[in-house]
């Protein structure tokens, strides 16, 4: 889901900001390059929207979700400079695929991949988000040589049905629902983690969020009821959070929408609404979000305090900006953003659409049969 920076511009709306890192993270060989580098101005992205306050706070809400879904138009010559630059320090993983290499020699690498807008194309209907077959052989042949998790805002049981590969690790709902491929000889690796449940037979088991279950349950329904008189607006269970999509929703009801799920949480000061690309996100207040997820996944595989692990991970929503930034602050491996267009990111490397994730990912796969065999 590849969500815009969003500004809000009024200060009274109440709404909670969280600050993306404003450094750009840049890969030594980006770095080593020099050049101007032209800013991309700065913006404040929706990290958390409060739930409380009036019309004021509404239309804030507006103004994020209109801002969080820009129309397409023709670069002016300064955007265009802004990509260009922001290219230089964020170059195409492809491009770069030798240096990522390199940096990752005698280390375990370790893939963990973001689902809509990364593996499979941004649709209108969520549920017809499909992979195509191609993408399915290049993520089960990643598997075969590196440990490879799917970590995403979707209910892991329907991410599972879109990829259909038993030997991937699966953290949905924003990985606040773990589990790993059943144990078995070639999965001796995984440890068991002091909060995980690992059994013999079912593998690697985490669900932080699970007292938070009955809550999304009734407000799921709370929803659909609310939202009926909205057309186009799609609200869908994640398991451990919702997800309202206004992708076919026309613009002019856009302040209805928001009014409606405003009273809806209102009610309900344990959840947080978080935004991305034309969907609110409703989930629960705990500490948890992709990058706690990347690192209890790392940790469950044994690499807690290792430096023997080179973690890649490819993803294109604000959500995934909370593993980027893990990866910057460990100082291992690197992140991937997903992008056509700059935007502030702690990811070091860019590919611009799933095509290039496939072709990335088999390049990955063709090295390390290199590696293997000698060539």
């Amino acid at each position: 889901m590849t969500n815009q920076n969003v500004v809000v511009s009024d200060a009274k709306s109440g709404i909670g900001l969280a600050l993306f890192s404003s450094a750009v993270a840049k890969p030594p060989a980006a770095a080593a390059q020099g050049g101007g580098f032209v800013a991309i101005p700065r913006k404040k992205p929706l990290k958390k929207l409060e739930t409380g306050g009036g019309a004021a706070r509404i239309s804030a809400w507006v103004d994020s979700m209109r801002a969080s879904s820009p129309t397409r138009k023709p670069l002016s010559e300064s955007e265009d400079q802004i990509k260009s630059s922001w290219i230089l320090h964020h170059p195409s993983a492809l491009t770069m695929f030798e240096q990522i290499i390199n940096a990752s020699s005698g280390k375990q690498i370790v893939m963990f991949l973001d689902y809509d807008g990364t593996l499979s194309p941004i649709v209108e209907d969520p549920d017809r988000a499909f992979m195509t077959k191609e993408m399915r052989k290049a993520v089960s042949d990643v598997a075969q040589y590196f440990p490879t998790a799917i970590v995403t805002g979707r209910c892991r049981a329907k991410v599972y049905n879109f990829v259909k590969l038993s030997q991937l690790y699966y953290a949905g709902s924003h990985g606040m629902d773990i589990k790993g491929p059943a144990k078995d000889s070639n999965n001796s690796e995984v440890n068991a983690n002091a909060n995980a449940n690992l059994n013999d037979n079912q593998g690697l088991s985490f669900q932080p969020a699970r007292e938070f279950l009955p809550m999304i349950d009734k407000v799921y329904k709370v929803l659909l009821e609310k939202t009926k008189s909205t057309p186009g607006a799609k609200v869908e269970n994640n398991k451990f959070c919702l997800s309202v999509h206004y992708r076919c929703v026309d613009e002019e009801s856009w302040n209805a929408l928001a009014e409606q799920v405003k009273t809806v949480l209102n009610d309900y000061p344990k959840l947080k609404l978080t935004q991305g690309r034309k969907v609110l996100e409703i989930r629960p207040t705990i500490k948890w979000d992709k990058g706690k997820a990347l690192e209890f996944l790392l940790e469950s595989l044994g690499y807690a305090n290792s430096d023997d692990v080179f973690p890649v991970y490819i993803g294109d929503d604000r959500t995934d900006e909370d593993a980027f930034k893990v990866l910057r602050d460990r100082g291992q491996g690197f992140g991937i953003l997903v992008s056509k267009v700059p935007k502030e990111t702690n990811a070091s490397y860019s590919l611009q659409e799933p095509s290039e994730v496939m072709h990335f990912l088999r390049r990955l796969v063709e090295w390390k049969k290199s590696l293997l065999h000698g060539h």
